[in-house]
């Protein structure tokens, strides 16, 4: 990368901020990490030194990787990065602060950011993360170096899912497929069950659509059965990293806990609490998708189009649905999920939003109509 070079060869030339944008499954993320990475590795990012790997496992001294799990970014978490922004790297080359999410950020908490942004450190470097450029604050947006991304060719997933993850060439073009190639997705449905099961029950509902109480109930379900998921992959990553927040202490789970222990302890479970939130929320997202893609599906057997279908392993399901309904009741089902997932990131409740989308679902066009 030319702004390796620059880093490596005039320090003055390197920008000090970053904004790394692309859809869900570009690896926004993952490429703030490798960058991070390479900034602080004497070979520009190796993948293998000890900058390298503490950087991937969010370990680096001098690398803050910043995920917030709220609806918005809060301005007290804005005012502790900036404070760290003026400070030397302890070790390293640089002192990175990589802010995932940063669209959640409103516009007071962004001008706090500013002038950081502006007037970072000689050795402060920061990289920020969101969906695209127009959903970062324009303050913000201009003050960045931009790096666009895009989603990788279904064939590219399909061959890292063969040599990472293990997966037959069928098993891993049917999941690149259904996740869109999103590639953490993809994964995920090869190398889990649990995930590959869930995504089967959601594919169920349009089946069970077929009147407005039974709609209603299966809407219900998907909401209890995503939580649930969302629930037991967290309680195993909380389990673990509790784990290592005792063993850090010098504590053990069992053991008396020191006072500063405890008041680690306790930060710890309110940020889990908050994590535990935006994952459930995430959880029907996902599911939610997963539900827009079939009837996507279904729209493209009724319209007669020449592409490939999403839910290629699922598509006898889809040439039944298509079958009984109309492109106008299709089009409709589609718009009463994403109006259930803007209820949803509007904070409405789950069951309140899911049970209109049933209603949607089972009689197309009613919701719209009597509004």
């Amino acid at each position: 990368m030319a702004a390796l070079r620059d880093a490596a060869t005039r320090p003055e030339a390197m920008s000090h901020a970053w904004l790394i944008t692309g859809p869900p499954g570009s690896g926004r993320s993952v490429a703030a990490r490798a960058f991070a990475a390479a900034l602080q590795c004497d070979q520009g990012g190796c993948g293998q030194c000890r900058d390298c790997l503490a950087v991937a496992a969010r370990r680096h001294p001098d690398v803050l990787d910043s995920a917030t799990q709220k609806v918005v970014i809060g301005i007290d978490d804005v005012r502790e990065w900036v404070a760290l922004a003026v400070r030397a790297p302890a070790q390293g080359k640089w002192r990175v602060i990589i802010v995932e999410d940063a669209d959640r950020m409103l516009e007071r908490t962004g001008n706090v950011l500013l002038k950081s942004l502006e007037e970072a450190g000689p050795r402060t470097v920061w990289i920020l993360a969101a969906p695209s450029p127009r959903d970062v604050l324009v303050t913000i947006r201009s003050r960045c170096r931009s790096v666009a991304l895009g989603i990788p060719p279904v064939q590219t997933v399909i061959d890292l899912l063969i040599k990472q993850a293990g997966a037959t060439p069928e098993q891993a073009r049917l999941a690149a497929l259904a996740a869109q190639c999103h590639i953490g997705v993809a994964r995920g449905l090869v190398q889990d069950p649990e995930a590959a099961a869930t995504r089967q029950k959601v594919l169920a509902l349009p089946g069970a659509a077929s009147s407005v109480s039974r709609a209603v109930i299966a809407a219900g379900e998907l909401g209890a059965m995503a939580k649930a998921r969302a629930e037991a992959v967290i309680r195993q990553r909380e389990t673990r990293e509790r784990a290592q927040l005792l063993a850090g202490l010098g504590e053990t789970a069992r053991g008396r806990t020191s006072a500063f222990a405890r008041a680690r302890l306790k930060e710890f479970d309110e940020e889990s609490a908050k994590r535990a939130r935006r994952g459930q929320a995430d959880s029907l997202d996902r599911a939610l998708i997963d539900l827009l893609a079939f009837y996507r599906d279904v729209l493209v057997i009724q319209m007669a189009a020449s592409v490939d279908l999403i839910n290629a392993d699922a598509a006898e399901m889809v040439v039944e649905q298509a079958t009984k309904s109309t492109v106008r009741q299709t089009m409709s089902r589609l718009d009463a999920i994403e109006q259930a997932r803007q209820r949803l990131a509007a904070n409405v409740a789950a069951p309140l939003a899911l049970e209109a989308m049933g209603v949607g679902l089972a009689v197309p066009g009613l919701i719209q109509a009597n509004m």
